[in-house]
């Protein structure tokens, strides 16, 4: 989606419509992509080596759910996400934060017969936009949800309310009013585990007035 205010979208966003191709009989009854191949330990990021992580530990909860909000089960959620120091694992990410041996900053679950999820891991740090003049993005968590098949899928981030980095985000603020507060993660005292970690309410709703705001398929 061209959007003029996010500097790298008129590099990238398309100028055509988009051409819709039907998905055939095999895309729409063939297996769920991943599924299979999701383990028991795979929604806590904090737990994917040998060592514990720095940072803030946090708990990500919450449900997928449609318009009525009924809970949708057996949905692949996929995260990744920058380490607490704002830096991702990736040969592309020149900012010049440390990397955590014991941080990946990936993980994926399945949602349960009422649609809930949950995701144990470290607060990501703000990180610069390289080459923009003291550009940031705020704290977010990438998510990804897999639908009927390979090609049914949704992308949206998860921001942190009280993130004074919110109201200059050009991402965040290329979505509609209505869908902004959508996108906040919600402090989660009921499910904060004493001495462990703050927990975070994050319900994902794919349709309707209170649904999130997801990325179109160009956008980054």
């Amino acid at each position: 989606m061209l959007t003029p205010d996010y500097l790298f979208t008129r590099r990238r966003a398309p100028t055509r419509p988009m051409i819709l191709i039907p998905q055939s009989l095999t895309e729409l009854s063939g297996p769920v992509y991943g599924h299979e191949s999701v383990r028991s330990l795979d929604n806590d990021l904090t737990r994917q080596h040998e060592g514990e992580p720095i940072g803030e530990r946090i708990i990500v909860n919450g449900s997928v759910m449609d318009e009525s909000g009924r809970g949708i089960p057996n949905t692949l959620v996929e995260v990744w996400q920058a380490n607490a120091a704002g830096r991702y694992i990736h040969v592309l990410d020149q900012h010049p934060a440390p990397l955590d041996p014991n941080f990946s900053g990936a993980g994926r679950t399945i949602t349960g017969a009422n649609g809930s999820y949950t995701f144990t891991t470290i607060r990501p740090g703000a990180y610069p936009v390289i080459g923009l003049n003291n550009v940031w993005r705020p704290a977010h968590i990438h998510v990804s949800l897999f639908g009927p098949s390979f090609l049914s899928r949704l992308v949206t981030q998860i921001y942190f309310e009280g993130d004074p980095l919110l109201r200059y985000d050009s991402i965040y603020n290329t979505a509609p009013d209505v869908s902004k507060h959508a996108m906040i993660a919600k402090f989660d005292m009921a499910n904060t585990q004493a001495e462990w970690a703050i927990a975070y309410r994050f319900d994902i709703v794919l349709r309707g007035r209170a649904s999130v705001y997801f990325e179109e398929p160009h956008a980054h």
